[in-house]
């Protein structure tokens, strides 16, 4: 035998041997390389499939199955990944254990795809994949080229603190371009993303500047491999530096909400601070730990014009420390007449609001009645950008009646909506909270008033008379009287006469 046959055939007997079988003929066919490329931190499915021509059924439960991966360089030994035995025994190497896995639903139908999940850049390199059953031999070919995409500082990433995003691959030739796209738009080069070496730099990130990062690589073989990175950005729910309206006397919470909880970048402590600077002395409020939490709203149960003002909300998120202002602005009604108002008189209302923004505009409205003659129109703020006449939009009330008693209300609106409102009690001194409904008018009072005066004097006149006629000051009278009323009997035997007569 030649020396050329005779390593051939040595060659051939240590695959068959690694793969856990002596087999005594290989498969026809031939091995193709394929390539896979997948991000560090992602999974990666190494692909290894039996031909339906060479799947004309299931395969033999006595089928071995080798995956190796070859060194860097030619001076590196192949060396074990993932072995499956004829009788089921699996060895995996210990250094990738336990990221590699295959299924083994699917060996018996010809699929011996390896699983790497999470992928890591060390992981980028050839893989064989050597499959025996029967007396046949498969073999697969896959190269994986992973891309990294790096995060500095490594997350999470707060607010106005600047970060850098790195994109680098496995791949062996000359980089030529490197683009970045966020959320589907290409990024261009400015003064807040400055690109370096394929980094790009992000000098104050925002909560805009969250979602899907992909960076774009461009080789000189004309290779062009992407990746796409998820950045979360941990700040505040709602707008930058809200305004929180609330009316004198009444509760405010400021709120100071997490957009993410903590827990989800793995930090479990988590402490609160809330400040005001009020004068000279500083306000201090601490909020306790509580790391399933995301909001540390600042309650205070009854606000006046003096607590108006900016409040410092500070979050320390691990090592790191995200703050915020929140505006208190106390919505006022100030009268022109101090205490119940009498009946007729000119009655001012002024509604004022401490820290308007210039946007803001304010309408008033009766809330126990239909709207009087009273100026009720909508008033914008004028002169409230001065803050030495912050008096706001006045309602005016010339003649104060009994229909202007009650609540008032100074509602203020903005771009948002209703924002924030306060009520005035109106009382009139003198005034009847209910009374009964005027059924008579003052003429009809008169004419019965009258009517029952006249038949008071006829009752008078006619027991006077009685008491006359019955006095012995005046017999003739009595005899008259005696003489004109006949008795009853009399005039029951004349009647019984009438009726004699008419008989006969």
């Amino acid at each position: 035998m030649r020396p050329v046959s005779l390593v051939l055939f040595l060659t051939f007997i240590l695959l068959a041997f690694n793969a856990g079988h002596i087999l005594p003929r290989v498969a026809e066919g031939e091995s193709r390389e394929q390539k896979v490329w997948a991000r560090a931190g992602s999974s990666a499915v190494l692909p290894c499939h039996l031909s339906p021509r060479q799947m004309s059924k299931q395969l033999p439960d006595k089928t071995s199955m080798l995956w190796k991966r070859h060194g860097r360089s030619a001076h590196q030994e192949p060396h074990m990944v993932l072995e499956v035995e004829y009788s089921g025994l699996r060895k995996t190497a210990l250094s990738m254990r336990p990221r590699v896995s295959v299924q083994d639903s699917a060996l018996r139908n010809g699929n011996f795809s390896l699983r790497i999940d999470p992928v890591r850049s060390e992981d980028a390199g050839l893989y064989e994949a050597w499959v025996a059953y029967n007396t046949q031999v498969q073999s697969c070919q896959v190269e994986l080229g992973v891309i990294t995409v790096t995060l500095s500082p490594p997350s999470p990433v707060v607010e106005n603190e600047p970060l850098l995003l790195s994109c680098n691959s496995s791949h062996r030739a000359s980089l030529v371009e490197t683009c970045w796209f966020h959320n589907g738009r290409l990024v261009p080069t400015s003064g807040i993303f400055c690109s370096l070496h394929g980094a790009l730099s992000i000098l104050r990130p925002a909560m805009s500047d969250a979602g899907s990062w992909r960076c774009q690589l461009r080789y000189s073989d004309n290779e062009i491999i992407s990746a796409t990175y998820n950045l979360q950005i941990l700040g505040f729910e709602g707008q930058i530096n809200p305004v929180v309206y609330a009316a004198a006397g009444s509760a405010a919470d400021l709120p100071c909400t997490l957009n993410y909880l903590p827990s989800a970048f793995g930090i479990n402590v988590v402490t609160a601070h809330w400040s005001r600077l009020a004068g000279r002395h500083l306000q201090n409020w601490g909020i306790s730990q509580n790391s399933s939490s995301r909001s540390f709203p600042l309650h205070l149960p009854a606000v006046g014009p003096g607590d108006a003002g900016q409040y410092h909300c500070a979050v320390s998120v691990g090592s790191k420390t995200i703050s915020r202002d929140v505006t208190l602005a106390v919505v006022t009604v100030t009268p022109s007449i101090q205490g119940p108002v009498s009946e007729g008189s000119r009655l001012l209302l002024i509604c004022s609001l401490t820290h308007p923004q210039g946007h803001e505009h304010f309408q008033w409205k009766h809330l126990d009645s239909a709207p009087t003659n009273s100026k009720m129109a909508v008033a914008t703020s004028r002169n409230l950008e001065d803050h030495r006449s912050q008096t706001g939009p006045t309602l005016e009330i010339p003649q104060v009646s009994q229909k202007d008693m009650g609540t008032w209300e100074c509602s203020v609106y903005g771009p948002q909506g209703r924002l924030g409102a306060v009520e005035y009690g109106l009382q009139i001194t003198g005034a009847q909270i209910s009374s009964p409904p005027t059924i008579f008018s003052g003429q009809a009072i008169f004419g019965l008033t009258l009517t029952l005066f006249l038949l008071l004097m006829v009752c008078v006149l006619a027991l006077a008379l009685q008491n006359r006629a019955r006095s012995p000051a005046f017999p003739a009278l009595e005899g008259m009287v005696a003489v004109t009323m006949p008795s009853k009997k009399e005039m029951e035997e004349s009647q019984k006469q009438k009726i004699q007569q008419t008989e006969c």
